[in-house]
């Protein structure tokens, strides 16, 4: 435990007029340290830690879907979550990724402050790089608190990114087929 994250945690809670030596706060700054830290894991991890080597040989050259990943990550503007589902697929090229390690790449990116967009990116560059695929798709759509709890306030909205790498963004069929499937799968 980082003792200066649960102090900052001790002076938030005085800065919005709390009393932190209350019963009820007496232990709050260090859980919430302990939270953040949890919620932020995945600066402590990389891309090659998560794959550990799970690629196996294959001869298919045909589509991967890895579809519904749950993601809870936290948006970096207002320290406030997004939570949703990514769709990840890829085109292989001889090798084959575990699909739990697949959900694990999310997870890391995930567990960082993070605007959805740069998330989306960040995990088709990993499935890119460690699969050598021929096209790589990931589709997020999430819930975000800092347009549900605070400002507009809008509880039914949604932001969808996409990123398409090689194959997906170069042949529409490609694209549509993978869109279609993910369709299905929601």
């Amino acid at each position: 435990m980082t003792p200066s994250l649960s102090g900052h945690y001790r002076e938030i809670l005085k800065g919005l007029g709390e009393d932190p030596d209350r019963e009820g706060l007496l232990d709050t700054p260090e859980r919430a340290a302990k939270a953040m830290q949890y919620l932020c894991h995945g600066y402590g991890q990389s891309v090659e830690d998560v794959v550990d080597g799970a690629l196996a040989a294959s001869d298919t050259d045909e589509m991967v879907i890895v579809p519904g990943i749950e993601l809870y990550s936290l948006c970096e503007h207002h320290l406030l979550p997004f939570i949703g589902k990514a769709h990840v697929a890829y085109i292989p090229t001889g090798r084959v990724l575990e699909p739990s390690k697949v959900a694990r790449l999310v997870d890391m990116f995930a567990r960082r402050l993070q605007i959805q967009e740069n998330l989306t990116r960040q995990i088709a560059d990993a499935i890119e790089q460690v699969t050598a695929a021929a096209g790589v798709a990931v589709v997020i759509e999430a819930r975000h608190m800092c347009m549900m709890m605070r400002g507009v306030e809008k509880q039914n909205s949604t932001m969808n990114t996409s990123v398409m790498l090689g194959a997906f963004r170069e042949s529409s069929n490609t694209r549509q087929e993978f869109l279609q499937l993910i369709g299905r799968s929601t």
